[in-house]
């Protein structure tokens, strides 16, 4: 049992520390150069970063530690410690690979560019619509891979969840409201209206990244059809005899007719989608049918991604 728990103890902690690990090249390397700013906290430390010239790593600190514990004082301690370790370690990292330090230790010197003659910072590249892509992308993967590994990087989710708990905010409402006034505040602080359309792409672009990362490509569908009795065996036979696939059959009845009927549901690989409407049009031209993206199945006939 002990050595269960170490092992996967092991597993969590490598996880987040390698999603922290790309939390900090997504930041370092692309997004803080270019001051794009996706809210939160890595949006508020860039502030202190160019106003202050405080290293952005230790900005986050002194930004997430008191919301830290302020999260553990109305909230219970249901942050915990991977938290905290996501938190530092993100930072460490944030700092480590900024690019003043590979240019000081002389590490892919080569693929660093100049890209602005006035402020004379550095990136890995002088395009910002290529680092802000980039940036997004790896910060994405970087917090979903923490997610993943029941890590947090704290922050915002933080105010959010007191939001949610004190003020009776959605998730939704919170988590719009604090990055909406953080990103508005560090476009106002720096004055560059740019930074407030690259803050919300980079925002959306991260936020898929990580449900893609959490829950993966939809990789099977979900199909419910509804027919006229008539049809309902024909179809429900040759989906079990072309597709070899199980059929579960709800019943159901019709809102507007009050005519009792069944809904057929079956789950299906992307490529068997065309020939299950092969057989729906030759069949009844007529079905109703719901196509669903499903991410994960556990059963006769699929490989669970937990089995992977």
């Amino acid at each position: 049992m002990k050595k269960d728990r170490l092992k996967k103890h092991v597993i969590d902690y490598s996880g987040i520390t390698i999603g922290a690990l790309l939390y900090g090249i997504g930041y370092s390397w692309f997004l803080i150069p270019f001051k794009i700013a996706p809210g939160g906290v890595g949006g508020l430390s860039q502030i202190l970063y160019f106003k202050l010239h405080i290293p952005a790593g230790i900005s986050m600190l002194i930004f997430n530690i008191p919301l830290f514990f302020i999260g553990i004082k109305y909230l219970g301690k249901s942050f915990g410690i991977k938290t905290l370790y996501a938190i530092v370690v993100g930072s460490i990292f944030t700092d480590i690979f900024a690019i003043s330090n590979l240019m000081k230790w002389g590490i892919l010197v080569s693929a660093i560019q100049k890209y602005h003659a006035v402020t004379g910072i550095y990136s890995m590249t002088d395009n910002i619509l290529l680092a802000s892509f980039a940036g997004s992308v790896i910060l994405g993967a970087g917090i979903g891979i923490i997610f993943k590994f029941r890590g947090s990087t704290g922050g915002t989710d933080i105010p959010v969840a007191i939001m949610r708990k004190k003020l009776g905010f959605s998730a939704v409402s919170g988590y719009f409201l604090v990055e909406t006034s953080i990103i508005l505040t560090i476009t106002l602080v720096f004055r560059e209206p740019n930074i407030l359309i690259l803050a919300y792409l980079n925002l959306f672009i991260s936020s898929k990244i990580c449900d893609m990362v959490l829950e993966g490509l939809p990789y099977v569908k979900g199909v419910y059809i509804v027919t006229d009795s008539k049809y309902e065996a024909d179809i429900k036979d040759k989906i079990l005899k072309q597709l070899n696939r199980g059929v579960t059959v709800f019943k159901a009845e019709g809102g507007f007719t009050g005519v009792p009927r069944n809904v057929l549901f079956c789950v299906i690989n992307r490529r068997e989608i065309e020939k299950l409407k092969d057989i729906i049009k030759e069949t009844d031209k007529n079905s109703f049918l719901i196509i669903n993206d499903v991410y994960d199945v556990i059963g006769t006939g699929f490989r669970s991604r937990l089995e992977q």
